[in-house]
């Protein structure tokens, strides 16, 4: 397969063009970190952004950045960091679930909007995503948003490419608003709880006036006991004094311990990479999104039919699950559970084989898939970019 590197939005352009006066059916990529999720899909080349590298404004008394699209996230990162900044959204790094190599890029992060265990406080990353270029499918170069939210005018095609999975276009370039990296973290950890208690404990602490930014659930599993996280971050003294009025609040639930120091940082980023999930790789990985009230309900059900193991995040209402790849890797059990109690799950980790005969997505009803389409056509006219990534023809 031909794979297509641009070095800027015009060469972009004019492969795009190209390939839609062809009918080239075009795969997007970044560095293929994330090449194995989604709906495998058929296309005669590949377009990636792996040229398009660097960072091309950044401005830390206007807490913006723009970069192209296949800048690294850790280049990214490590340039915030100089001045004390960071990406409010904690974005996740899916090589250790996905057994992926290479550097995820910046542009990957706003085409499938991901995010962390901050969200809870700071928003998706399309929340923090405030411009982007991108050339669609009829090879014309884009450009929404700016270097301010008010810029953003008329229709929103920031908020609409985020999470798009590249099927309406190629990023170029992107930018994002940012925020000071606090001074400290510490995380309370209540241990032993079942899922309904630890997540009404998550639920008290998310509805207290104490700007928590992390909200983690891990259920007991092996010879490890549950813990119940509770993230809190900001300047030291206000950090002391949330932890002690938390401590307070949820003194009903049982005793408390204070984690902080790289040991802390090592367990949010398992939660955030949900490497809690990848000692056994031979079993399917599912992300799920419902009410965190009926997070364990839902987990419950699930486990009716399958030996399913999970975790929570988002205060319950980000489940990870993963269960055997036997069947249809408990397609029909999860689809059950979003119909009755809500949501959607999304298939992130499975064999090509399996993700091709299930839905990997939250199948849509019939009238939002018509706006699926519409939306596809409208920008990809001739639908060659990522064909039937997310859905089937579309």
């Amino acid at each position: 397969m031909t794979t297509h590197t641009p070095r800027d939005e015009q060469d972009a352009s004019t492969i795009i063009s190209e390939a839609a006066s062809k009918g080239t059916l075009l795969s997007l990529a970044g560095q293929g970190t994330k090449a194995t999720m989604g709906r495998p899909n058929q296309t005669d080349a590949s377009i990636s952004s792996s040229a398009l590298s660097g960072i091309t404004l950044y401005e830390p008394a206007e807490l913006v950045i723009s970069a192209r699209s296949g800048t690294p996230v850790s280049e990214v990162v490590r340039t915030l960091a100089a001045k004390g900044q960071e990406l409010p959204f904690e974005p996740m790094d899916y090589r250790p679930l996905l057994g992926a190599r290479g550097e995820p890029t910046i542009g990957a992060v706003a085409a499938m909007n991901i995010s962390g265990p901050r969200r809870i406080m700071a928003g998706a990353a399309r929340d923090s995503l405030i411009g982007v270029r991108f050339v669609n499918g009829r090879g014309e170069a884009v450009k929404s948003g700016g270097r301010v939210m008010k810029n953003v005018t008329g229709l929103d095609l920031v908020k609409l490419m985020a999470g798009s999975w590249g099927t309406l276009g190629f990023l170029t370039e992107v930018t994002f608003k940012v925020l000071p990296k606090a001074e400290r973290m510490a995380t309370l950890v209540i241990r032993g709880l079942k899922d309904s208690k630890a997540i009404d404990a998550l639920s008290q602490a998310l509805g207290s006036p104490f700007d928590v930014t992390g909200a983690a659930h891990i259920p007991a599993r092996d010879r490890q006991g549950a813990s119940t996280l509770i993230r809190l971050e900001g300047f030291s003294v206000s950090v002391d004094y949330r932890l002690n009025e938390l401590r307070r609040l949820l003194k009903r639930f049982g005793p408390s311990d204070i984690l902080e120091g790289k040991g802390a940082q090592a367990l949010w980023q398992s939660v955030r990479d949900a490497t809690i999930l990848t000692e056994q790789n031979d079993r399917a990985v599912w992300r799920v999104s419902t009410a965190p009230t009926k997070g364990p309900d839902f987990t419950a059900r699930v486990a009716q039919s399958l030996d399913a193991q999970w975790f929570y995040d988002w205060g319950g209402g980000l489940l990870w699950i993963s269960t055997p790849l036997e069947g249809d890797a408990g397609a029909s059990a999860l689809r059950e559970a979003t119909r009755e109690f809500g949501g959607h799950a999304t298939l992130v980790r499975a064999p090509a084989e399996i993700r091709s005969a299930v839905d990997v997505f939250e199948p849509q009803a019939d009238a939002l898939m018509t706006l699926t389409r519409g939306i596809k056509t409208s920008f990809d006219p001739n639908g060659i970019l990522n064909p039937g990534r997310m859905y089937a023809g579309v």
